[in-house]
């Protein structure tokens, strides 16, 4: 099995919650996963992922680079019935289209957006 077999879902993971590019890397028996994310709670978050994966950190084939981007400061919205972008910039203070661009990777039709997503909410 490859690493990145081994690690996909906290690759998936990072790739997921990075505000910036991702760097997965397999090099001498050894994955490296750099990016940034958010915050500290996305960050930790990840971290339990590679702690399921393997527990106490023993295998040594993992390097997992995560920083908090200090100029990404967002914050977390999960969607509700109902909601229009619109409605939760308004809510923040902020044009939908700031929210649109902050959250690509999910929203593909600004028109569609689904209760239960969790939406990057850029600060003012």
């Amino acid at each position: 099995m490859s690493l990145q077999n081994k690690y996909q879902e906290l690759i998936d993971a990072v790739k997921q919650k990075a505000t910036a590019g991702v760097n997965v890397v397999e090099q001498d028996n050894v994955l490296y996963i750099d990016g940034q994310v958010g915050s500290e709670q996305d960050k930790d978050a990840l971290w339990e992922v590679y702690n399921r994966i393997d527990p106490d950190y023993r295998a040594g084939d993992l390097r997992l680079n995560l920083e908090v981007s200090a100029d990404n400061r967002y914050e977390e919205y999960v969607v509700k019935s109902g909601d229009s972008l619109s409605k939760i910039g308004a809510k923040y203070g902020i044009a939908w289209k700031a929210i649109f661009e902050a959250n690509k990777d999910i929203i593909k039709n600004p028109d569609l957006i689904q209760p239960g997503w969790k939406l990057k909410i850029p600060a003012k």
